[in-house]
Order: C-alpha cells, then sequence, then structure tokens
C-alpha cells in the first residue's frame, strides 16, 4: 500500500540532510582540536539547510497555484532563502561562535540529501511497511 502523504518527499529529504550531517560530524569530530566551534558550526549549517527545505516546499506549492507570476515568485523566494543564509553566515563570521566552513558543510546537506532522496525513500518506504 503506497502512502500518500503529501510531505513524503520532503521528510526523505530532511532525513538526508541530517544523515549527511551526522556522517560528516562524526567523520571530521576526531581531526579537530576546537571540537564545539565545528560542532556549533555544523549545526548552524544543518539547521539552516533544514529551513531552507521547508521553505522550499513552501514556496513551490504557492508557486504552483500562481499561473504566469510562478516563474517571478518562485525567483523572488530563491533570493529571500539565498538572503537568509549570507545573513546567519556574517552573523557566525562576526561573532564567531561556530565554524564557518562546517556550517557551510552543514548547508550543503541540503544539496547531498536531495542527492540521497532515492535511498531514503526506499529506506523509509521499507519503515513504513511494517
Amino acid at each position: 500500500m503506497e502512502n500518500n502523504n503529501p510531505y513524503e518527499t520532503l521528510w526523505e529529504l530532511l532525513a538526508g540532510i541530517l544523515f549527511f550531517g551526522i556522517l560528516v560530524w562524526l567523520i571530521l569530530i576526531w581531526f579537530l582540536e576546537r571540537k564545539l566551534y565545528f560542532s556549533l558550526g555544523l549545526g548552524l549549517g544543518i539547521i539552516l539547510a533544514v529551513l531552507a527545505a521547508f521553505h522550499m516546499y513552501w514556496s513551490l506549492n504557492k508557486a504552483l497555484d500562481m499561473g504566469q507570476a510562478a516563474v517571478k515568485y518562485a525567483l523572488s523566494q530563491n533570493m529571500v532563502r539565498y538572503g537568509v543564509i549570507i545573513i546567519a553566515f556574517g552573523v557566525l563570521c562576526v561573532l564567531d561562535f561556530g565554524n564557518p566552513l562546517a556550517a557551510f558543510a552543514g548547508i550543503m546537506g541540503l544539496k547531498a540529501g536531495a542527492y540521497l532522496q532515492p535511498f531514503t525513500h526506499k529506506i523509509l518506504s521499507k519503515l513504513r511497511r511494517r
């Protein structure tokens, strides 16, 4: 029986983001001296990736109902997402409470989550059948 949950792909994307973030943390934490600094940066990046995924889902669903104005709306929402990420990086760099490179790696979890989605779909589909 197929799950008709409209959020299914979003949850699979979020699972990929979290899996990637945990994997990066588990691999790199052993090689760094400033573990908390790294962890805070990576955590911020993962939070930004998760928020970006939710915002993308919301804005694309809204754009699908707009007709001709959809492209302009989607582009403006994309700029909002990038603006928030740039501001968050600026605050991170100015306040120096986390590693900016780790935050970037966390945000790249959005990309990794998209690539991992077919695998997370298979895994989560098998778990749903139980």
